[in-house]
């Protein structure tokens, strides 16, 4: 009855570029708003909810299967992770590392795999670096009046107070994802 339309060509000016779908497009930017979340329910609360490292690795494992990666590239994936969370264990018990920070940084590698796992852990270094170094200054001069009112901000002011590792963990993830696998198969 409407034959007399011409059919739309959607693509038409970059041909070239495969048709990536909204589905697939969200699941991989499930990823930095996890990550986002967890840094800033860290800075809020002190905590980082084991539903943010579940709904990570539940992604991840979607995101495997829909991305272009083989099994060994997948059980390679998997390796990394299982091998940041014994790490990450291991931080805990030693009074370095929260349970949520370790839970996250093996959901993280996961993510990222050995082949990213070195830059990723240098990344957290330096960031954590600078947010202790960032703390402590925080801590050695009188909280500021707008803090005064916040209980999260004053929880930071306390001397004897933790520091939020899920800060770092986040900023390292977020600067490192877009050189990733994930983020290029949506590029291509």
């Amino acid at each position: 009855m409407l034959d007399w339309i011409p059919p739309l060509r959607l693509y038409a000016t970059r041909p070239t570029h495969r048709c990536v779908p909204v589905l697939e497009f969200l699941l991989f930017l499930s990823f930095p708003a996890a990550m986002a979340f967890a840094g800033a329910m860290d800075l809020l609360t002190m905590t980082i909810p084991n539903r943010i490292s579940i709904g990570l690795i539940a992604a991840f494992l979607v995101a495997a299967l829909a991305a272009p990666l083989g099994w060994t590239e997948i059980v390679s994936h998997i390796g990394a992770g299982l091998l940041m969370l014994g790490v990450g264990i291991a931080l805990f018990a030693g009074g370095f590392l929260g349970g949520g920070d370790a839970k996250l940084l093996a959901a993280a590698a996961l993510w990222f795999g050995f082949d990213g796992l070195v830059e990723y852990l240098l990344l957290v270094s330096i960031a954590g670096g600078a947010l202790v170094i960032a703390i402590l200054f925080y801590r050695s001069i009188a909280p500021p009046l707008w803090a005064c009112r916040l209980p999260w901000a004053m929880r930071l002011h306390e001397k004897a107070g933790g520091v939020p590792y899920g800060i770092a963990l986040a900023a390292a993830g977020l600067w490192l994802y877009p050189s990733t696998i994930w983020l290029q198969s949506l590029v291509v």
